[in-house]
């Protein structure tokens, strides 16, 4: 997710302080058309475009089950569409606004490096394109191009999927080098900058049901979703001035919706995973102010299998459960920075590698206060099967979306 991971899904904690940012009214099933779903939907109430991953120096050994990562990353944006109408004579009115965090995981250095932005999108400097993948918040963007394999190609192949009898999966897509991310910021305030380019090896993932995802017990409460698992990354990371050359593995998530979390909802747990094998494992669940879930979901699909065949997860098939808590210094929130997560593809452990990863998007006025941060999947057996990030929102306060 996003946070603002804007849901457990990319999920991100951000909406509650934004106008106009919830509505009763959810998203409907429909056929996802590509390229046009990759951009905006200025129609909906909230939006993000979510970038986790893992790099290490472009001379360490690529493969990640034999090479710890050095360092962890994200690049979400959020666009939220308010009160103000579209109509509206003034071209400075605040229809829509675009929000971003960027984070940086130094593993050596034991330290998270984030920041944020802002703005109304307008004038050409702050927008969320429809389209395609354009996001930009000044010098921050998250771009798109269609590589080897055509748009229309993407569309067949999810077509065919989806009207396929191997539709109980939520898998489709078009194959590998379908399309080309870039992704460029500075942060002066934090000392960092990402120049990355990330290259699909894998078709899209789309979530649910064909791309129409269940986020609570009410059916409004759902979301258009896709995921782009196993992206191979690459480019400059720089560090107080000092760049060095990267690569690494991320994933991709977009979700749109209009709908409320659902009133006993206090935040959610969200897991998104890349296994070392080219597997892709997402779970999540929506948590009460008890502790207890109130809905659950994810999905996986199996390296090497093609489109239409991954496995969607149903309410009861997935359990997370909390072990180890960090407790921040800042927010006093108490976070479970190790799980124990059940689902139909097996039993894993997931562990925080490193206990602080708070962001708090609070003071900014871009979010609230939550944990996104690199961690490590274990198998049953204790070995380390794949990386990726842990998203936990409501546990320095309650969620509000």
């Amino acid at each position: 997710m996003a946070t603002l991971p804007a849901w457990p899904f990319a999920s991100p904690p951000a909406w509650a302080a934004l106008p106009g940012a919830a509505t009763g009214q959810g998203v409907r099933p429909r056929p996802l058309v590509f390229p046009a779903d990759f951009g905006a939907h200025p129609d909906t109430r909230i939006e993000w475009w979510y970038v986790t991953g893992w790099l290490n120096d472009e001379s360490a050994d690529a493969a990640p089950a034999t090479n710890t990562p050095a360092f962890g990353f994200q690049v979400t944006f959020f666009r939220s569409r308010t009160d103000v109408p579209a109509t509206h004579p003034s071209r400075f009115a605040a229809s829509q606004l675009v929000l971003a965090h960027a984070a940086l995981t130094d593993l050596a250095a034991r330290r998270l490096r984030h920041d944020q932005r802002i703005a109304r999108a307008g004038l050409g400097v702050v927008a969320a394109d429809e389209g395609d993948t354009r996001v930009r918040l000044r010098d921050w963007r998250l771009t798109r191009s269609a590589a080897a394999v055509s748009d229309a190609a993407v569309n067949a192949a999810v077509n065919t999927a989806v009207n396929s009898a191997a539709n109980a999966a939520t898998q489709l897509g078009s194959g590998a080098g379908a399309s080309t991310y870039t992704t460029q910021l500075q942060s002066d305030a934090a000392g960092f900058a990402f120049d990355f380019t990330l290259t699909t090896t894998q078709p899209l993932l789309l979530q649910g049901d064909a791309g129409y995802s269940r986020k609570g017990p009410a059916p409004e409460q759902a979301s258009h979703y896709y995921s782009q698992p196993q992206l191979a990354v690459a480019g400059t990371l720089t560090r107080d001035g000092r760049a060095q050359r990267v690569r690494g593995r991320a994933w991709l998530d977009h979700e749109w919706s209009n709908s409320l979390l659902d009133p006993q909802a206090v935040g959610w747990d969200w897991i998104g995973m890349n296994l070392t094998d080219g597997s892709a494992l997402t779970a999540f669940r929506l948590r009460r102010a008890d502790g207890s879930s109130l809905y659950a979901g994810g999905s996986f699909r199996a390296a090497g299998t093609p489109a239409g065949t991954a496995r969607n997860f149903e309410p009861d098939e997935v359990v997370m459960s909390p072990g180890r808590t960090w407790a921040s210094p800042r927010s006093r929130g108490v976070y479970p920075v190790q799980w124990q997560v059940q689902t139909p593809a097996g039993r894993f452990s997931v562990n925080a590698l490193l206990d602080d990863q708070e962001l708090d998007g609070s003071r900014a006025g871009t979010g609230t206060i939550y944990w996104e941060g690199l961690s490590e999947l274990r198998d049953d057996a204790g070995r380390v099967v794949g990386h990726g990030y842990l998203e936990l929102t409501g546990y320095a306060g309650r969620l509000r979306l």
